[in-house]
């Protein structure tokens, strides 16, 4: 699972540059899913650790941290499904780039929810 966060937050943190250069670098709160991005992945290589209790540890704070990114951002979803109607937004590239990270998060906390799944029924 810590290969899967790297990856996920490397993700974030393009998707964060991306929408910095889309909105012509006058908005940095565009790099939010840079952040969200860098402390994903700080915690995904903390927890390449032979030590189990350290492994999970990470990974519980790194999934703790992304359902927070996802609960901060989910309601972008349902925004860009009503951009996609037609609704009208002031700032249409941050509904798109909170929507991606919302979804990207989301995916990221299923995913870790799985893996504890899997770990708790083999370890029982």
């Amino acid at each position: 699972m810590a290969k899967t966060t790297i990856s996920l937050s490397g993700l974030l943190i393009l998707l964060g540059i991306f929408g910095f250069t889309a909105t012509g670098r006058q908005h940095p709160t565009a790099l939010i899913p840079v952040a969200i991005g860098l402390i994903l992945a700080i915690l995904g290589f903390l927890a390449l650790t032979d030590d189990a209790k350290k492994r999970m540890l990470y990974m519980h704070i790194a999934v703790t941290i992304g359902l927070l990114g996802f609960l901060g951002t989910g309601w972008s979803i349902v925004e860009y499904i009503e951009m996609l109607g037609g609704r009208q937004f002031p700032h249409p590239a941050a509904v798109v780039e909170k929507a991606a990270m919302a979804a990207v998060l989301l995916f990221f906390v299923l995913l870790c929810v799985r893996s504890f799944i899997v770990a708790r029924r083999t370890s029982a």
